[in-house]
């Protein structure tokens, strides 16, 4: 039997008791901090930016994003090496499950009215409408899949959680690849509708 331990930075496999090995861990790469920001970009090879064959993974940790727009969107997208204006063709699926801070309704639902794309350029939606109060926010992460690969598309997975403006706490998973064999070493993030007022984003890299 196989035992998987999970640690603050690193993930181990044990195949016995007392045979641990370590398998990885997470290495900081990159932080921005937004201000008032339309968007935040991780650009390889840019102010110490890392996003490409170093990493077989990377990930995007999202902490307190508060919008300066009630109710928008975030969202990002990508570029392959060498493109410009972040419309790369995306594939991908998306669910919510939601709890009204009554506790008079929640529920789980697969939307794919407004966030599901087929072969879309739009940027993906990673989290329902969140509220622009004082003490409102959104937190999650984005895991892309070797974006440096020349032979495979490039998977993602986003999950995160927002105070929505019913309000009601929001969960959303999203899903899917970008549908391309170029690398993509670009990543951009916004709100749907105006800037990213405060909140941080952070990159690693997967050792």
């Amino acid at each position: 039997m196989s035992i998987v331990k999970l640690n603050n930075k690193a993930v181990s496999n044990a195949t016995a008791f007392g045979s641990i090995s370590s398998l990885g861990s997470m290495v900081f790469i990159k932080k921005l901090t937004a201000s008032g920001s339309a968007t935040l970009s991780f650009v390889d090879g840019a102010s110490g930016v890392v996003l490409d064959d170093t990493y077989k993974e990377y990930v995007f940790t999202f902490n307190n994003m508060h919008p300066a727009t009630n109710g928008t969107q975030f969202s990002f997208q990508g570029n392959a090496s060498g493109a410009s204006g972040y419309n790369e063709t995306i594939t991908s699926t998306y669910f919510n499950a939601f709890h009204l801070e009554s506790g008079s309704e929640g529920g789980l639902r697969y939307d794919p009215s407004n966030s599901d794309q087929a072969n879309g350029t739009a940027f993906q939606k990673i989290i329902e409408s969140t509220k622009n109060d004082n003490d409102s926010s959104m937190s999650g992460y984005l895991r892309l899949f070797n974006p440096s690969s020349t032979t495979f598309v490039k998977h993602f997975i986003a999950e995160a959680n927002c105070m929505q403006t019913d309000p009601q706490s929001s969960y959303s998973a999203t899903a899917g690849y970008f549908n391309t064999t170029n690398a993509i070493d670009e990543i951009q993030f916004k709100m749907a509708s105006g800037n990213i007022d405060a909140g941080d984003i952070c990159l690693y890299g997967i050792a």
